[in-house]
């Protein structure tokens, strides 16, 4: 079923599989990026599926949530996140018939980084983050600046309006997933499998570092996988079993 939120002024759709029971756990879903928005709500049901074949339970409440990308700047759509998880926290239950109790958010890529900033602006119970990123905007747009990288839609919005990485890098730095390694207010869980692409991989070790490092954080574990590239959680059955010990009762 699919439901349209509203919180805020911030309108977002949301894809909703409501188990049986009439008490239940949610688990906020986010999926990677597709770009254009004709395709966010095929990401969101497919990453519905995708999340849901990793569990070993269906009593969950699962809220799988199509965040706008196009025309967006990279971390704008986070507001449109908050939006569903304040809904499922604080709305669900009447729009639903449920109550709900925990609520734990899983992403994937730029999903994966969504619930890494949402997890130092909401109070949820725990945190999935596969593959979050891109991590640092900076390295990133500034490899398509030098034609090393072919030119890409999130970088070539950045630069309208920011102008170029060496121009006002702090700008790119605000928006990379490197700057949201302090606050985390739940238990996280970061996977990244080590096959990964060589710019997620030359940043991930910075991203344990800092993460690490916190000092006003939750619980912060990294798993770290051999042999799997970027879906690593959705292949590695080390990855599943540590999302499913997060969630247990």
């Amino acid at each position: 079923m699919v439901y349209t939120v509203v919180r805020d002024g911030v309108q977002v759709d949301v894809v909703v599989d409501r188990p049986s029971g009439s008490v239940a756990d949610a688990l906020v879903l986010f999926h990677g990026t597709v770009q254009f928005d004709d395709r966010i709500l095929q990401a969101a049901h497919d990453t519905l599926a995708q999340f849901r074949s990793l569990l070993d339970r269906d009593d969950l409440l699962l809220v799988s949530v199509a965040y706008p990308e196009e025309g967006l700047l990279m971390g704008d759509n986070v507001a449109h996140a908050a939006a569903a998880v304040r809904w499922v926290q604080e709305d669900a239950a009447d729009t639903l018939g449920i109550t709900v109790e925990r609520v734990f958010l899983a992403g994937h890529s730029q999903g994966g980084a969504i619930v890494t900033r949402l997890n130092t602006v909401l109070t949820v119970d725990g945190v999935i983050a596969n593959a979050p990123g891109p991590l640092d905007l900076v390295f990133r747009c500034g490899l398509e600046e030098s034609g090393r990288l072919a030119p890409g839609i999130t970088c070539g919005l950045l630069a309208d309006a920011y102008g170029s990485t060496t121009e006002n890098p702090e700008a790119y730095a605000a928006r990379s997933t490197l700057s949201f390694t302090s606050g985390h207010r739940a238990p996280i869980l970061c996977i990244q499998g080590l096959d990964d692409s060589p710019i997620q991989m030359r940043s991930w070790p910075l991203l344990v570092e800092r993460m690490t490092a916190c000092t006003d954080c939750q619980a912060r574990r990294f798993l770290e996988v051999e042999g799997h590239g970027h879906p690593a959680l959705f292949q590695s059955p080390e990855a599943r079993a540590a999302f499913r010990d997060l969630l247990q009762p």
